[in-house]
Order: structure tokens, then sequence, then C-alpha cells
């Protein structure tokens, strides 16, 4: 029955993806986020082409802006791009992991070095650099604990659905096979549910972004002149000048900066939640 489910999986993935990957050209977003819905549905099959159409895909031309404003697709967006980032190393890990026949706790340790790594070092810094001016040394600044917090939730999902599942599977240890990648697709899935709150938090204190909204140059919204540019950045900071940014994430207005004690003790709930979820891995997943 499993083998059928995975095969059913698969296919459904293999769909979501096509449509995906030919649709969201035409979707005026950012194209780092674009890069992240393709990821996220080559993780997570149908879900991920049903939050791209529920959350960032424009229902009528022009609308864009408007239709992504709203918080909860704001944190979809900043939550996804944590997952897709992230994601890249986690599974890199788990490959090498696998390969070299680490021990299970080395390697939770060497997805959470290479996801985190990856996700704050490239996915976070590196592609959303002009967002902090265009030096990327303030965007490593500026994006490490957001990439932290988020990291710790995402892990706290995945470690025990991966760890309980493989260890009713045998089979899924090796990357040569169909269970190993389902079970870290579903693993990545629950990730996604648990960094989800956090990344919530993030957003609403400027912490993170959210979805954008990124149009050619020249293009009209509803009918009339292009709007410009909010944020204060030329086009190549956001999008190698070839479109132009039309809306940043809403912020709001009577939002207060992040204390230092605040992101402290967040950053221990973040590490708790962390361990929570090692814990269950440990006494029910054999870690």
């Amino acid at each position: 029955m499993l083998d059928g489910v995975m095969l059913l999986w698969f296919l459904l993935t293999a769909l979501s993806l096509l449509y995906v990957v030919i649709d969201i050209r035409a979707t005026p977003e950012s194209p780092v986020l674009k890069w992240g819905f393709v990821l996220l549905t080559a993780y997570t099959g149908p879900l991920g082409a049903f939050l791209y159409v529920l959350g960032c895909r424009e229902p009528l031309p022009g609308l864009h802006e408007r239709y992504v404003a709203t918080r909860w697709r704001q944190v979809l967006g900043s939550t996804m791009h944590c997952v897709a980032g992230d994601g890249v190393g986690i599974l890199a890990g788990a490959v090498i992991a696998s390969l070299f026949h680490l021990s299970k706790s080395a390697d939770i340790a060497l997805e959470y070095a290479l996801g985190f790594g990856f996700g704050w070092t490239v996915f976070q810094s590196l592609f959303m650099r002009g967002m902090a001016g265009g030096s990327y040394m303030r965007a490593l600044s500026s994006t490490f604990f957001p990439e932290l917090l988020s990291m710790n939730c995402l892990m706290a999902g995945m470690v025990p659905a991966m760890t309980l599942a493989m260890k009713s599977t045998p089979a899924s240890h090796k990357p040569s096979g169909p269970a190993f990648w389902f079970i870290m697709s579903m693993a990545l899935l629950i990730g996604f549910i648990t960094a989800y709150p956090m990344n919530w938090w993030l957003v609403s204190r400027h912490m993170k972004h959210g979805m954008m909204t990124v149009r050619p140059l020249g293009e009209s919204v509803n009918g009339g002149a292009r709007k410009t540019m909010h944020d204060g950045h030329s086009p190549s900071e956001h999008t190698g000048g070839g479109a132009q940014p039309t809306s940043k994430p809403p912020m709001d207005d009577d939002a207060k900066p992040v204390s230092n004690s605040v992101l402290t003790w967040a950053t221990i709930l973040s590490f708790v939640i962390f361990g929570l979820g090692l814990s269950i891995s440990v006494i029910f997943g054999g870690l």
C-alpha cells in the first residue's frame, strides 16, 4: 500500500511542479520567492502548488499588491522562503549522512548546519541583499537571528517526523529509494507547519519580509501608471535590473522595534521548541 501511495504522490508532485514552473512566470513576484515556491512544490507536491495558488498567484491583473497584503499571506511567503532555502541544505545533509553512514545524531547535526548555513548565507542574505541596501555583510547581520529562530522551529517539527517515519520504514534510510524522498517530503511539510507561528511573529515585528510585488518596468497597475518604488532601492538591487518593485511587504505603523531582551527570550524559546522536537525523537524515534 505504501508503494502505491508514494507512486501517486510522486506523480502528483511532478504535475504540480510542472504547473508552478510554467504558471509562476506570469506572477509579479520577486524572483527569489518564485524560486522558493518552485522548491516548496518540489518538496511538498500538490500542497505546495495549492499554497502558491492560494497565497501568491495573482487572481486578476493588477490585484497582486492587494492580494498578498494580508498578514497570513505575508507569513506564508516568509515561511516558504525559509523552508525552501533551508530545505536545500537539509536534504543535502541527509544524503551525505546516508552515503557516509553517519550516526543519527551526526545526521541531524549535519542537516541543521547545512540547512541553516545555506538558508542564511544564500537564500536570505545573498539573494535578498537589496533589502539591506545592497550590502551582503549587512544582510548577514540583519537576517541571522530571524533565520535562526525560524530554523529551530522548522527542525522541531521535521526531526521527529523524519525519525519516527524512518524507524518504522527500514528501506527509507537510502536516498536511492523512493521511501527516503517521500519521508523527507512529509518531514519538510511538518516543519513548514511548526515554523509558521514563529514566522508570524517575525513578520509582525518587521524582522522578516513576506510576499512582494515586482512588475516589469513600464507595466501599468489597474489600468493606471506604474507605481513608484517604495523602499528606496534601485530595481537592480531587487531584481537584476529587469523589473520594478511596486510594493514592499506591508508593515504596521505602530509596530515597535524588538528589544535585545525580547530577542533573547524569543531565541531561548526557539531552542526550547527545538529541544522538545529532539526529545520526541529520542524517546519515540530512537535518535
